[in-house]
């Protein structure tokens, strides 16, 4: 079931909203920037009212953009033409006047999660040269092999490779797969725990790229991961005799 989180601080708005879209759909409420930036990862679809308490709308949907590639419905009561030209160039993908009917909110969530999210439905994979991640079963496979990741390894892994070459950082990574992104949570070494720990169990030690002082970043595999058994990282030895066969 499609799961869609309604972000607005207009309480009778939402609870009348996700009353009517729970017949179709799995629908939760929130009511601040901060509450979505942090829970939108979770969601198939975000509707989000771009006039919150706490945060400018356009800055809400840049800071989901920079985690999640979910579909982003903006609802803009009051917004200026310059003010949703930001909002679209932010991540957001369609601006509605709050004047919209259920019927045409329904219609926009299918077509969005439809055209957005075509792995979820349909259990496909992301694949970069050996490695393939199965988003609807959760399963990834290096070189055919299966691998074991832990949950959090497998929501880490997603995270990074959904937008390959994009460098994530640490606050970013914290909040989108751990929900968590205090300055304690910030400055321990559970990140690079599990990024090592999914580098060995893919056998590359190149899956994920460490940008210091920055944060990580996927990087799109190539045919010499093959060499390396899942659990095993890849070494200048492996590399060398790859280019020399």
């Amino acid at each position: 079931m499609v799961r869609v989180l309604l972000v607005d601080d207009d309480l009778s708005r939402t609870e009348l909203i996700s009353g009517q879209l729970r017949r179709g759909f799995s629908a939760w409420n929130l009511h601040t920037g901060m509450d979505a930036i942090t829970a939108a990862p979770s969601a198939d679809i975000v509707v989000l009212n771009l006039k919150l308490p706490d945060l400018d709308g356009v800055e809400v949907c840049r800071r989901i953009r920079a985690v999640s590639t979910v579909p982003m419905i903006g609802i803009t009561a009051g917004s200026s033409e310059f003010e949703r030209v930001l909002a679209l160039r932010a991540g957001l993908d369609v601006c509605m006047a709050p004047t919209f009917g259920v019927s045409e909110l329904v219609a926009r969530i299918a077509t969005l999660t439809r055209r957005n999210r075509p792995d979820r439905r349909a259990g496909k994979s992301m694949s970069y040269g050996d490695l393939v991640i199965n988003t609807h079963t959760r399963e990834v496979r290096m070189c055919g092999h299966p691998v074991g990741l832990t949950k959090k390894e497998f929501d880490l892994l997603y995270l990074l490779a959904s937008r390959p070459g994009v460098t994530f950082d640490r606050k970013q990574i914290l909040s989108a797969v751990w929900h968590d992104d205090n300055s304690w949570m910030q400055r321990s070494r559970t990140i690079d725990t599990h990024v090592n720990s999914i580098r060995r169990k893919l056998g590359c030690s190149e899956a994920i790229r460490t940008q210091r002082g920055v944060g990580f970043q996927f990087s799109s595999l190539d045919c010499v991961a093959c060499i390396a058994t899942p659990g095993r990282a890849l070494n200048g030895e492996d590399v060398e005799n790859a280019r020399l066969g």
